[in-house]
């Protein structure tokens, strides 16, 4: 799985993730700082990668998109953003639902859960996943 982050998380989730297997770039290596959601979404859209970001509009736009446009997106929504605090849990619902995030949707990362929402959106999709 090939994993773009965001430019609202740390680069440091590049070498965490790598370090579990994951291909993994931050945004800032490849793209416009400054770019608009649309472009970030279009380029991972076009290479296959899933979205990694604490930003909602990423939801709303693949829920805006057509079908044949399914990169994944995974949500961190805690406080805190640094791997040593989240990092398990992002693996476990990547390890959990990772074969499911190639056909789109998103995952929602709390504190307490982790929930994932499979593209196109239809709520009898929806699984809750228990992160460890």
């Amino acid at each position: 799985m090939k994993i773009l982050i965001d430019m609202n998380l740390s680069p440091l989730w590049v070498d965490f993730l790598a370090h579990h297997g994951f291909e993994a770039i931050h945004w800032s290596r490849v793209g416009d700082p400054g770019a608009l959601d649309s472009e970030i979404f279009s380029w991972a859209c076009s290479r296959e990668y899933v979205i990694f970001t604490n930003d909602l509009d990423f939801s709303a736009i693949l829920a805006a998109a057509p079908p044949d446009l399914i990169p994944s997106v995974v949500q961190i929504r805690t406080t805190n953003l640094a791997p040593d605090h989240v990092g398990s849990k992002v693996l476990a619902a990547l390890n959990t639902i990772g074969s499911s995030l190639m056909e789109g949707g998103v995952v929602s990362i709390k504190d307490k859960k982790a929930r994932f929402r499979s593209w196109p959106f239809v709520d009898e999709h929806d699984q809750h996943l228990k992160p460890k």
